[in-house]
């Protein structure tokens, strides 16, 4: 007989509203929203619900439109998109999202209309209290962030539970929870000069085209036979151009030749920047802001890829850098804000450094790649709930590559929207012991939240489900991760 495990906590009320039915979605009327801290079927009609299940074909590539995280024969075929569609918000109904760092509220599509004038006098009292909770957090940080010497235990316990984004300090807090900046407050003005100007080296080294190289020495000062100094006033003698600065040279010491084989890299990661996040005018549109933001982003991953070349770029890694660099960007000192792309970089390399494994192919079988750590959050949904586990992995057959690839290695930037993001990275980079166990259990949480249709779904539904994720109230599910947490120690 099998032994289900179910949690005691999950038996409580939280968890009693009845699965939907799949019926046909109607269009006339709004439906009665079922209790906060389910999953709420409700939500995922006001999304785009159209998920194909279709086989991947390995070394497949993203269309200009859509997004897929894979990497050339990385993965074997599966019976469905690992990345669905970049979620296009003007076909879904999901309502603005305001800036978090001007705004700690954000219309959303789970407050349904149709509510109750009791459920709306609840949520009241609710945000009344969740706003007197910020503040106090919010206080405390500021608090902590005024000592000369910071107390980093402190700063992570009140980071983990959200940093309240009109405070304007979530850019530094995530530049000590990143390492970038040291405990002792004296040291930051040294630190930061030393490393934007170790930035701008790398700009200036790695961002040159060789064709500015080649007019330089057209320019440079040259010495005729006798020894004396003659400026050049013309193009070089062919017989005078070095060999390694001519556009034909094929040896790899050759600028031109490693400028040739990053062209291909570079109009990647051109693509990927250009489509970060087109529902936020922040990354995308005409504007000169917008335009400004996408060239920071692509300097920083061409970068990282000239610095890394066992990965170079991985399509994927531009969504993990957004997060990054629009805090930073938006940083209250204007002097921090005008420095966010060096700031982002070295950043970026400290988030990534737990991370780039799961970017590198070589590594994918391995006990550090991506399919280890997926593997790693199936044993731990069967630790924590083998019914849910056994349905969803033996009786249904969803493999969990099919979904947490792209959970893990986006680091769950693409299932909720921006803000959501947001704080539930306050989350991961406040754990002491690194990013990855805390996301893992946050994932885990993800699929016991929605348990209920997880276990009256079959394959098809499971997977759409999983791949299009419903919108959720981000404290609870945050709140869930801790008790997964707690039980495992």
């Amino acid at each position: 007989m099998v032994n289900k495990r179910v949690p005691d906590w999950l038996n409580s009320s939280l968890w009693s509203s009845p699965a939907p039915q799949p019926s046909v979605q109607s269009t006339s009327s709004s439906p009665t929203p079922l209790n906060e801290d389910d999953d709420r079927s409700t939500r995922s009609a006001t999304k785009s619900s159209t998920v194909t299940v279709n086989a991947i074909k390995a070394g497949g590539s993203a269309s200009d439109g859509d997004f897929t995280v894979e990497r050339p024969g990385s993965m074997t075929a599966a019976p469905a998109v690992i990345r669905a569609e970049t979620r296009h918000v003007p076909t879904r109904a999901k309502a603005e999202i305001r800036d978090p760092l001007s705004s700690t509220n954000y219309h959303s599509d789970d407050e349904n209309g149709s509510s109750a004038s009791s459920t709306t006098m609840s949520a009241s009292a609710a945000a009344a209290i969740s706003s007197a909770e910020d503040i106090s957090r919010q206080a405390q940080l500021c608090q902590e962030l005024s000592r000369k010497i910071i107390n980093m235990g402190e700063v992570r316990r009140l980071a983990s539970q959200g940093i309240p984004d009109g405070a304007g300090i979530r850019a530094t807090v995530w530049k000590l929870l990143l390492g970038y900046l040291p405990t002792e407050k004296a040291l930051w003005p040294t630190e930061l000069v030393k490393k934007r100007s170790q930035y701008k080296h790398f700009k200036e080294e790695l961002l040159v085209n060789p064709s500015e190289i080649t007019r330089k020495l057209e320019k440079s000062v040259i010495l005729d036979n006798e020894g004396i100094v003659i400026e050049d006033k013309g193009a070089l003698p062919r017989s005078e151009i070095p060999q390694g600065e001519h556009p034909l040279s094929l040896g790899k010491n050759s600028i031109w030749n490693q400028f040739f084989q990053d062209t291909e890299i570079i109009e990647q990661i051109d693509r990927d920047v250009k489509r970060t996040h087109p529902d936020l005018h922040f990354f995308s549109g005409d504007t000169p802001f917008a335009k400004s933001n996408q060239d920071s982003l692509r300097n920083i991953l061409i970068i990282f890829a000239k610095l890394n070349p066992g990965i170079r770029y991985v399509q994927g890694m531009n969504e993990v850098l957004a997060p990054l660099f629009y805090v930073f960007r938006n940083d209250p000192n204007e002097e921090n804000a005008a420095s966010a792309e060096a700031d982002t970089f070295f950043c970026f390399v400290e988030l990534l450094s737990g991370f780039r494994d799961h970017f590198c192919q070589q590594l994918d079988n391995s006990v550090v790649g991506i399919r280890s750590t997926i593997t790693k959050l199936s044993q731990f949904l069967k630790e924590h709930d083998e019914e849910l586990w056994r349905h969803l992995e033996m009786t249904t057959k969803v493999n969990p590559q099919f979904y947490a690839f792209r959970w893990i290695t986006l680091l769950l930037t693409q299932e909720f929207n921006f803000p959501d993001s947001l704080l539930i990275w306050d989350t991961l980079l406040s754990d002491p012991e690194g990013p990855l166990e805390t996301l893992l259990r946050v994932c885990c949480a993800m699929l016991i939240i929605v348990r209920r249709r997880l276990l009256a779904g079959d394959f098809t539904s499971n997977l759409k489900l999983l791949q299009n994720y419903p919108s959720t109230n981000i404290s609870h599910l945050l709140y869930v991760a801790s008790k997964l947490r707690v039980k495992s120690v």
